[in-house]
C-alpha cells in the first residue's frame, strides 16, 4: 500500500469458514489479518542511529556490510560500532516521491566476482523507471566499478510513486525482482491509469520479473514463448511489492504487497499466475470507495494472508537462523504504517497464524545478518538498524 495513507477503523480477525454441508469444497479461505498477540522471547536494541531514510541492508562474506539510503547514498560499515564509509561511483539517480537507490543484493557468488547488484529508479519527472545496475565493489578503494545497467523496466511513467524495486536470488545466476503498478488513481501511464498495467502482460508494471545476472529473460520464465507478453514476467496482478523472500528448500517464493487503503497482502508466487490486482482486491480507494466489487474471481490467485488496517508490508524474510529456533521457517514482514514486524507462522504452504513484534518505528527492510539475528532498517530521515535478539 500507499507509504503516505492513514489508518482505517476496520479490523478483521480470522478466517472464513464453510460451513455448507453437501457443497463441493472451494479454495482455501483467506486470513484477514487485524491485530495479533505479541510475540514472546524477544528483545530489541538499536546498534546504528543517523541514518537518511535507509532502504535496504546486504552483508558481505566477511560479515561487514552495506546499506542504502533512497536519497543515493551507499554506505559501507566494518562492524556495527565503526562509522560508515561513503561508497562512490554510483549511477544517476531518480530522487522524488518514492523514488531514489533502493534496494542492494550481494552476487550469491561474491567471492568469486565481487558483484553487487542495486535497483533505483532512474530518469526525471517527465520519464522515470525501475533500473537494475550490477557493479563491482572494490573497499580499498571504496568505489563501484564496471558499474553496467543491466535492465530497465518498460514503459517509462512520470509520476514517482510504486517503484517496487525489491530482489531476490532464486539461483546463482537468476534473481526475482518486484516492480510497482506506476501509481495511483488518477495517474496514468499511456492512455490507461497506470494500475491497469498489471493486468497487461506487454507492460512490466504490476510485475514480478525473473531474470538472469545479465538483466535478460530467464530461461524458465512462464511467457517466452507468448509473443504478446514480455519475457521477463514470471506474474502479474501486482500493486506494489517491497518485499520478497525465497525457500531454498521448497522453491517457493513469498512476497509481500501493498494495498491502497488496507487490503495489503502476503502472497505464494507461482510462475505464470494473475494475482488479481486491480480487478480483484480487498483494498479501497483513499477516499473509502471500492476499487473492485470482487475479492476473488476464477483464474486468479487468492492471497494467504489480507491485513485491514494497512501494514504497509517491506521488507520480508524467511528465518532459517539459529537463534530462535522455534522461529525457523517462519515469514517475518516489515511494516511502515503498522510500525511493528509480523511473525507468519507456516505449516508448509499454508499460514498457520501471526505474531507482532512491536518497533514503534516505520520498518523499511527485515534481514537475517550472518550471526543468526534479526536486523531490521527504519526509514525514516533519523534511520536505525535495530537488532531483535532473544531475551
Amino acid at each position: 500500500m500507499n507509504e503516505y495513507q492513514n489508518s482505517i477503523a476496520l479490523s478483521f480477525t480470522i478466517i472464513f469458514i464453510l460451513i455448507f454441508s453437501g457443497c463441493a469444497m472451494p479454495k482455501d479461505p483467506v486470513p484477514l489479518s487485524g491485530d495479533a498477540p505479541e510475540a514472546e522471547g524477544w528483545t530489541s536494541e538499536t546498534v546504528i542511529s543517523g541514518l537518511n531514510q535507509p532502504w535496504s541492508i546486504a552483508w558481505l562474506p566477511d560479515s561487514t556490510f552495506l546499506i542504502t539510503e533512497r536519497s543515493g547514498q551507499l554506505l559501507y560499515f566494518e562492524d556495527y560500532q565503526s562509522e560508515p564509509v561513503q561508497i562512490s561511483g554510483l549511477p544517476d539517480f531518480y530522487v522524488d516521491g518514492q523514488g531514489g537507490l533502493m534496494d542492494i543484493s550481494i552476487h550469491p557468488v561474491y567471492l568469486e566476482n565481487r558483484r553487487v547488484f542495486l535497483t533505483y529508479a532512474s530518469g526525471d519527472e517527465d520519464s522515470n523507471r525501475t533500473t537494475v545496475a550490477r557493479a563491482v565493489l572494490n573497499v580499498e578503494e571504496q568505489q563501484l566499478g564496471n558499474v553496467e545497467e543491466i535492465f530497465r523496466v518498460t514503459p517509462d511513467k512520470d509520476s514517482n510513486q510504486h517503484f517496487g524495486s525489491r530482489m531476490i536470488w532464486t539461483s546463482n545466476s537468476t534473481f526475482a525482482l518486484s516492480v510497482g503498478d506506476g501509481g495511483n488513481r488518477p495517474v496514468k501511464t499511456g492512455d490507461v491509469l497506470s494500475r491497469e498495467h498489471a493486468q497487461m502482460i506487454d507492460s512490466h508494471l504490476g510485475k514480478i520479473l525473473h531474470l538472469t545476472q545479465n538483466g535478460e529473460p530467464a530461461e524458465n520464465n512462464p511467457f517466452l514463448d507468448e509473443p504478446d507478453a514480455l519475457p521477463e514476467i514470471w506474474s502479474y496482478g501486482h500493486r506494489n511489492i517491497q518485499g520478497l523472500a525465497y525457500d531454498e528448500d521448497s522453491g517457493n517464493l513469498w512476497a509481500n504487497e501493498h494495498g491502497s487503503r488496507g487490503g495489503d497482502e502476503l502472497n505464494l508466487i507461482k510462475p505464470g499466475e494473475n494475482y488479481g490486482w486491480p480487478e480483484v482486491t480487498y483494498s479501497r480507494e483513499y477516499w473509502y470507495t471500492k476499487i473492485s466489487d470482487e475479492t476473488s474471481k476464477p483464474g486468479m490467485v487468492d492471497p494467504k494472508v489480507v491485513w485491514t488496517p494497512a501494514q504497509s508490508p517491506s521488507g520480508l524474510l524467511l528465518y532459517t537462523g539459529d537463534k530462535f529456533p522455534e522461529w525457523q521457517g517462519d515469514l517475518f514482514s516489515g511494516g511502515l504504517q503498522g510500525e511493528q514486524v509480523r511473525r507468519i507462522i507456516l505449516d508448509g504452504e499454508s499460514v498457520m497464524g501471526e505474531e507482532k513484534i512491536p518497533i514503534g518505528r516505520r520498518i523499511r527492510d527485515v534481514k537475517q545478518g550472518p550471526d543468526g539475528y534479526i536486523y531490521v532498517l527504519t526509514g525514516h530521515d533519523d534511520g536505525e538498524l535495530i537488532r531483535i535478539l532473544p531475551e
